[in-house]
């Protein structure tokens, strides 16, 4: 597989979650990364296998991710707690 290129991998990230034919993602349950690549290889194991990073599914489930351009670095539980506050 070839390295994606970035406006591959914005396109990629464009995939809308409520249009998207599940059949057509990866679940992510049948990826096995060979941990002892380098990390580099292991990244790119992992796209060949998944083939959108930003999309994909875990059984019935469709997961899609993003990533914040923000220079404020929180983990996941904080902004989680964060949002229940908000509530």
């Amino acid at each position: 597989m070839k390295i994606p290129t970035l406006s591959e991998l914005d396109a990629l990230s464009q995939v809308d979650i409520k249009t998207v034919d599940p059949a057509q993602l990866m679940d992510i349950r049948e990826v096995a990364v060979d941990t002892d690549l380098p990390k580099e290889e292991r990244i790119l194991d992992f796209i060949r296998q998944v083939h959108n990073p930003y999309c994909f599914r875990h059984g019935k489930i469709i997961v899609k991710i993003g990533f914040s351009e923000s220079a404020e670095h929180t983990t996941l539980e904080e902004q989680f707690e964060s949002y229940l506050r908000s509530l």
